[in-house]
């Protein structure tokens, strides 16, 4: 928290999107902690403005610049500057105003404000885990470097972080990254040949934005979730594991030298993870749910299959690649889950469109900035033509 103020100044880029919005409703529930000073949306103006209105923000930015207008017209009475364009996230996250910066937008779009971000010295509460998936290595190394505090908020990777409190000098032998299954958990690659957008939408424990929810259909989310946390937690590959938890109970568990294990356990809620990484080191007070072991007298576990849900193998073999591959991997599969969504291909058929970007792309060992926006810009390109 600032010097002067008892209340910790949020930026939340991607306001009205899943996170976004149960983010405004922690901060809702807790006044005397949080002030909301910039608030941020892609296109979704309607429920934007009623944020605006009711959260007063200093700055608000529509990204989407045919909206500007309407957006500015309907604020033109309130103390809130209107900003718009994909460049004006980068710099309102500079603001001196700012103590924290969640970063709830999806995709690669979320780097570069999180790394003025970070430059700026703004703490971070990360759910973009495509920031680190891209440009792991660069944005780890400038976060010790400004001495910024990076918080997940992935449900995963915020059990990690609390199982590893008070455990700064105990060397970490593996994490386990669970994963529900998604709504195909179980069946085979034939039965999954044909299925729809609407099947693969309809998340068994989870409710999440498309993309996230397409992702965790076809694993691909879990491979993303892997790579993120190998810079989180300064981990190996050969440390990071995942086995199918169907109940979305147990988040994720740390297993450390001595064999013993330690879990985070919980209803499967973001509000709880986006309420610890705002409110961190303090644990906050909640009316949230509490979990009744009684409810659930099962807890399961299984391994996941890989031949099946090729995107898992796809996103270790990256991460084992490392250089720019995470960056092919995940610029690949925005472009073919956007196609998926649009009916263009089918749901097998995203893995094999991701794993020819992989294979065609050029390697780069050890890529700057620039390189990964490169790189990005080439994947989408090739990825395109591939799903024409």
């Amino acid at each position: 928290m600032s010097k002067n103020s008892p209340l910790k100044r949020l930026a939340i880029l991607g306001s009205t999107g899943s996170i976004g919005t149960q983010a405004l409703e922690v901060v809702a529930a807790h006044p005397q902690h949080f002030r909301v000073e910039v608030l941020t949306c892609r296109s979704n103006v309607d429920l934007f403005i009623a944020q605006c209105r009711q959260f007063l923000p200093s700055q608000a930015v529509i990204i989407d610049e045919s909206q500007y207008s309407l957006v500015k017209s309907a604020l033109s009475n309130l103390a809130i500057e209107v900003m718009t364009g994909v460049e004006a996230l980068s710099q309102v996250v500079q603001s001196e105003e700012i103590d924290m910066v969640l970063t709830a937008v999806v995709g690669y779009c979320g780097l570069a404000p999180t790394l003025a971000a970070i430059k700026a010295g703004k703490d971070i509460a990360l759910s973009n885990k495509e920031t680190l998936v891209v440009a792991g290595e660069l944005v780890m190394a400038l976060a010790r470097q400004k001495g910024v505090r990076i918080l997940p908020i992935d449900s995963e990777h915020s059990a990690i972080f609390q199982c590893l409190v008070g455990e700064t000098h105990n060397p970490i032998e593996k994490i386990i990254l669970t994963a529900s299954g998604g709504p195909f958990r179980g069946k085979k690659r034939e039965e999954l040949r044909q299925v729809t957008k609407a099947q693969a939408l309809k998340h068994p424990n989870w409710v999440m934005g498309a993309k996230i929810t397409i992702d965790s259909a076809s694993l691909m989310n879990k491979g993303l979730e892997v790579i993120e946390a190998k810079w989180l937690f300064g981990l190996e590959a050969r440390q990071v594991e995942v086995v199918v938890h169907a109940q979305s109970i147990i988040h994720s568990l740390v297993q450390f030298e001595d064999g013993s294990i330690k879990a985070q356990l919980g209803l499967p809620d973001m509000k709880l993870p986006i309420q610890y990484a705002l409110g961190y080191p303090q644990r906050l007070a909640s009316d949230f749910p509490r979990f009744d072991f009684t409810q659930y007298p099962q807890l399961t576990f299984e391994s996941p299959d890989t031949t099946t849900f090729r995107n898992l193998a796809l996103a270790f073999e990256a991460l084992q690649q490392g250089g720019n591959m995470p960056c092919v991997l995940n610029a690949a599969n925005e472009i073919v889950v956007a196609k998926f969504l649009e009916d263009k291909v089918r749901f097998l058929e995203m893995s094999d469109l991701i794993a020819d970007c992989m294979a065609k792309m050029p390697y780069i060992a050890r890529p700057n900035y620039e390189d990964y926006v490169q790189t990005d810009q080439e994947t989408r390109q090739l990825a395109e033509r591939l799903c024409a």
